[in-house]
């Protein structure tokens, strides 16, 4: 049923290529299994291959973004964000260490997932290098600091029923520790555990049960404690963009018929 109303959801957006989707799930903060009641919107991600005549073509198509809210406001529990990447952008995005493109191959599928994807599923390890934590740790950072107003709002401002209740953005303040405990994760285990073991504590965090001083001493340990774990890691420097290359390019033969 779950499989029906995703790609449901999917075909609403517009996006006129679902054949060609090889990876669908729900992210958020769902997949983190952080979420309480009823409180968050849906938001889906996937990765397509594009057909030859596209990828090869003069208009490849990298990126879906679609979204039942407006622009200028963040999104209300009715909502529904779609957001798929070609498999070459997500690629790309994941050997830079971006961490929402990480958690791709760490997240179980709840729709779609194919012998494609289980193909790049399985080669996982040639996307993961230390470089990545620059990355959740930079994010994390940016959470905690537009929450202690060293930043300013964001794209779609803060969160003002968490503040009115709890007097800063608690929401955020779980997605700033869930970062680093991922980091941490990354670097030490050479995986990023989905949903995460510290599911009660994120909760409590998101539901106000901690003084805002509390919060910052933890994310300032955590951060601490990510540097250290990222400079005993076992992962290489970086990523080897040759075997990323080569696992994209057989990959995209596989699903062309070609494999």
């Amino acid at each position: 049923m779950l499989e029906c109303s995703l790609m449901d959801e999917v075909e609403r957006s517009g996006f006129d290529a679902t054949d060609d989707i090889v990876h669908l799930f729900v992210g958020g903060s769902e997949l983190h299994g952080a979420k309480v009641g009823a409180t968050d919107d849906l938001d889906i991600y996937g990765i397509f291959v594009e057909k030859p005549v596209i990828a090869l073509g003069l208009t490849p198509r990298d990126h879906f973004v679609w979204s039942t809210a407006s622009d200028k406001q963040r999104n209300g529990p009715d909502d529904v964000d779609v957001t798929l990447y070609s498999l070459r952008r997500w690629a790309a995005l994941a050997a830079k260490g971006n961490a929402t493109a990480l958690h791709f191959v760490f997240a179980d599928a709840t729709a779609v997932s194919d012998a494609v994807w289980q193909f790049v599923q399985e080669r996982k390890s040639a996307f993961l290098a230390k470089h990545s934590a620059e990355q959740f740790l930079g994010f994390a950072d940016n959470q905690k600091q537009r929450i202690t107003g060293e930043k300013g709002r964001g794209a779609k401002g803060q969160r003002p029923e968490y503040i009115g209740l709890f007097g800063y953005d608690t929401k955020a303040a779980m997605h700033c520790l869930r970062l680093y405990l991922e980091c941490i994760d990354l670097m030490e285990n050479g995986t990023i555990t989905l949903p995460r073991p510290e599911r009660e504590y994120l909760i409590e965090v998101r539901s106000g049960a901690w003084p805002l001083e509390r919060f910052l001493e933890e994310a300032n340990a955590l951060h601490a404690r990510a540097v250290r774990a990222t400079a005993s890691s076992s992962l290489p420097d970086s990523v080897d963009k040759a075997q990323i290359s080569k696992i994209v390019t057989e990959a995209h033969l596989m699903q062309w018929g070609y494999r």
